[in-house]
């Protein structure tokens, strides 16, 4: 879900759960990765299933309190840790059989409203943004970064039209004082040619800034890779978007490792590779209008998911040269 739509309900639901649950089928018993751990929702449903285990990560730290609830209930099945996905590699899984790795790459109605991190533009006081384990926050990005870096961080993350007049009155605006959230959104209302009345005029900056601020990219694209290398054969690597960005990196990852390279008819024909993913379907699963009816965010969730096809260790994509550009654009971080 967008970090900076405020939904009307008041308890976090876990998205596409039925679907989830439906496409790597605990059922069969294994070991399951929850990458985007959160209010366990997606691992407690797992857990209902004998001879599962699931391994729980978040970079959030407030995601302990609830981990330490399933863990006394589950003292042999359930592990968390406080981690990034795209430090997957990191984990000690000898011996595990890797069945299926969960993303869902939303933010729950608990981390928006949460006054601390700062991620609605209903929020007050200093930016923040910052999901947990990173490395600055979006005051440093706002009131250090140049004209041209901020222009960029809204365009590309964000797809926000208006980029060059809001970065521009940001730099005019920060001369006279430290912006906080609610001068950022005056500013972006300001700034903004022509007001959408779907959407408000701050969601799409602040939605940039989240994506910057956590780097969302390198997370997504280095996740992808880490959970193909110890999925076993057979094993599922199912990942909710809720923006496109997100959904066109991963649309691109499993469709570049599932179908083999078109080669020229004028080419002497060569054996056609093991492809290392199957898709079931090539469509995205979407949510019911039952479940859009009972929790709004979810109207922008897609799931995609795809079967590993053989035992390996190796991978060939070029996942990581096709959005170089946006990965240039998040390495200006260094600079804060």
């Amino acid at each position: 879900m967008d970090a900076t739509i405020v939904p009307k309900i008041q308890k976090h639901y876990p998205v596409l759960l039925k679907e989830i649950i439906s496409v790597i089928s605990p059922q069969h018993g294994g070991t399951f990765i929850d990458c985007t751990f959160g209010q366990g929702g997606y691992t407690k449903e797992i857990l209902k299933h004998k001879n599962t285990k699931v391994i729980g990560l978040d970079r959030d730290i407030e995601a302990k309190n609830k981990a330490r609830i399933l863990k006394d209930k589950f003292p042999e099945r359930f592990y968390f840790k406080n981690l990034r996905f795209s430090k997957l590699n990191n984990l000690k899984l000898k011996n595990e059989n890797i069945k299926g790795i969960v993303l869902d790459l939303g933010y729950s109605f608990i981390q928006i409203k949460d006054p601390k991190k700062g991620l609605s533009f209903n929020s007050s006081g200093k930016l923040n943004m910052m999901m947990g384990l990173n490395e600055f926050s979006a005051n440093e990005v706002i009131n250090k970064l140049d004209n041209k870096e901020i222009e960029k961080i809204l365009k590309y993350f964000g797809d926000e039209n208006d980029a060059k007049h809001i970065s521009r009155n940001i730099i005019k605006f920060r001369k006279s004082k430290n912006i906080d959230t609610q001068d950022l959104v005056n500013i972006i209302e300001k700034s903004k040619r022509k007001k959408n009345f779907k959407i408000h005029s701050a969601t799409k900056t602040f939605q940039a800034l989240r994506i910057f601020v956590n780097k969302e990219i390198s997370e997504l694209i280095y996740g992808l890779i880490h959970s193909v290398k110890i999925l076993k054969k057979g094993g599922v690597l199912a990942v909710v978007t809720f923006h496109s960005l997100e959904d066109r990196i991963v649309k691109y990852f499993f469709k570049n490792l599932s179908e083999n390279k078109s080669v020229s008819r004028y080419e002497p024909e060569t054996k056609q590779k093991e492809l290392l993913f199957l898709m079931p379907q090539k469509k995205p699963i979407i949510p019911s209008d039952k479940e859009i009816n009972e929790n709004q965010p979810s109207r922008s969730a897609k799931l995609r998911y795809v079967i590993k096809n053989k035992d390996t260790f190796e991978i060939e994509t070029d996942i990581v040269e096709k959005f170089s550009n946006l990965l240039d654009i998040e390495n200006l971080g260094s600079k804060l």
